[in-house]
């Protein structure tokens, strides 16, 4: 079987049972090495192979991963974070699909879950924001028109852009054409890593934030008003009655 597994953001502790249980069983494991910490990779058995993708094209990528599983070996493709979000998994199943070879996908806790951790707020704030999106700024990988920055950014909804801090003053004057100018900022650096660093401001300071830190890559940008508010949840007032629970 080859699996897809979710790294998690960096922390080891982060993996899933699955996901570990997965890197002590592999025979190979195929993974990012600028992004997947080596705590993570000490998870993976002693004797198993470890290669970085990093040099690899998608059809080396594929080429190893079938030649252990014609071997009858446990392959693991390891993606940061969970798989499903900007990892460029649909690529491999599709040729595997066409092969006719099974496999597996195990989901992660993705960064932008480990960011809200780092900055200890609520994504969806009880009277205020109940909408989350994720999102990145378009680069070599285009964004759909009607899915660019300047237009989400007039839900106001809580938002965690990926993969665009290297970008900032664009994804700074974007937002501004739909977020109020001291709408809340933070940035986290390698959200759960050892290093981890928050940078907290408004929209209208994130390029100083940014360049002041020297953050160039691996970090999250976080807007809205989420990380400064947040009201009572009806769940445990004494006056919302629900099928566990009766109006006091």
């Amino acid at each position: 079987m080859i699996y897809f597994v979710g790294a998690g953001p960096g922390d080891p502790e982060l993996l899933t049972v699955k996901a570990w249980r997965l890197l002590q069983q592999a025979d190979l494991v195929v993974y990012a090495g600028s992004l997947v910490p080596q705590q993570v990779m000490g998870c993976c058995r002693e004797d198993a192979r470890l290669v970085d993708s990093a040099p690899l094209v998608l059809e080396d990528i594929i080429s190893l991963m079938v030649e252990y599983h014609g071997r009858n070996q446990l392959v693991v493709r390891l993606h940061t974070g969970d798989p499903s979000i900007y990892g460029a998994i649909g690529e491999q199943m599709e040729i595997l699909d066409k092969m006719d070879i099974p496999y597996q996908i195990v989901p992660g806790v993705s960064s932008f879950l480990a960011a809200a951790a780092a900055v200890k707020r609520e994504y969806t704030v009880p009277g205020g924001s109940q909408t989350v999106i994720i999102t990145r700024l378009a680069g070599r990988t285009p964004v759909p028109a009607e899915q660019e920055l300047s237009g989400l950014a007039r839900h106001r909804a809580s938002l965690a852009v990926f993969l665009s801090v290297g970008m900032v003053e664009k994804v700074r004057q974007e937002l501004l054409q739909g977020y109020e100018p001291n709408t809340p900022v933070a940035v986290v650096e390698r959200a759960s890593w050892p290093e981890e660093r928050v940078c907290r401001g408004t929209l209208q300071e994130l390029a100083q934030l940014v360049e002041r830190a020297g953050i160039k890559r691996t970090a999250l940008i976080l807007v809205g008003e989420f990380l400064t508010s947040g009201g009572r949840s009806l769940l445990y007032d004494a006056g919302f009655e629900h099928g566990y629970r009766k109006e006091e």
